[in-house]
């Protein structure tokens, strides 16, 4: 285990709560500056470890597992999940987010077109299906490569992380800020975290994400 480590997975976990890293120390009861790049280095610049108060505040702050932080500073790209329902199934998977055109019929629903199957946890949903993620829009949370599962019948909330399909076509992976009759806000984390408003018209549909691998 090295400095790196470590801050890659406070750097991971401030992400999953929709936090900034000076917002993380702030729920935590810290100072903000606790965690922010200039404090990762002593003053004769060798790398500075968190002290173990301000990760024992931080964990019980966001009711994290020792189990599931060790798992991020182990390399996992987001916070472990129990398994979904349902064992182990074949599910429709998109390699290639920008071809969607054919993957979906009009509601919303995955009929196969050029996607192949893979074995992946099973959900309760029949119409869940897989995506292979081409960019890294939601790092450190989500990275290229990563493979997420979304379910059309998961009801979603605000702070979810959810596929997009937009009226134009393309398929994206964002975080669902806000949700309104004539207003939805989405959140992309990288390169900078970023919100974007969009009219409710220009969506054909949102999933919500229920497992990724990590």
């Amino acid at each position: 285990m090295q400095h790196k480590d470590i801050w890659r997975a406070l750097d991971t976990l401030a992400a999953e709560h929709g936090l900034s890293v000076s917002g993380l120390a702030r729920r935590a009861g810290l100072d903000p500056t606790t965690f922010t790049p200039a404090k990762r280095r002593l003053p004769d610049g060798r790398a500075r470890w968190p002290s173990t108060e301000s990760l024992a505040k931080v964990l019980e702050a966001t009711r994290t597992p020792i189990d599931a932080f060790t798992a991020l500073v182990s390399g996992a790209r987001a916070l472990p999940t129990s398994s979904p329902r349902g064992g182990t199934r074949r599910l429709p998977l998109l390699s290639n987010p920008a071809e969607a055109e054919g993957f979906f019929d009009a509601a919303g629903r995955p009929v196969g077109g050029a996607a192949t199957e893979i074995p992946l946890p099973g959900v309760g949903d029949p119409a869940a299906y897989a995506v292979a993620l081409a960019d890294d829009e939601m790092a450190p949370v989500f990275r290229i490569g990563d493979i997420v599962i979304a379910s059309p019948a998961a009801p979603i909330r605000h702070g979810d992380r959810v596929v997009v399909r937009l009226a134009q076509g393309a398929l994206v992976v964002r975080e669902l800020i806000e949700r309104a009759a004539r207003r939805l806000v989405l959140r992309r984390l990288f390169p900078a975290p970023a919100e974007f408003p969009v009219d409710p018209s220009e969506v054909a549909f949102l999933h919500r994400i229920v497992w990724a691998s990590q």
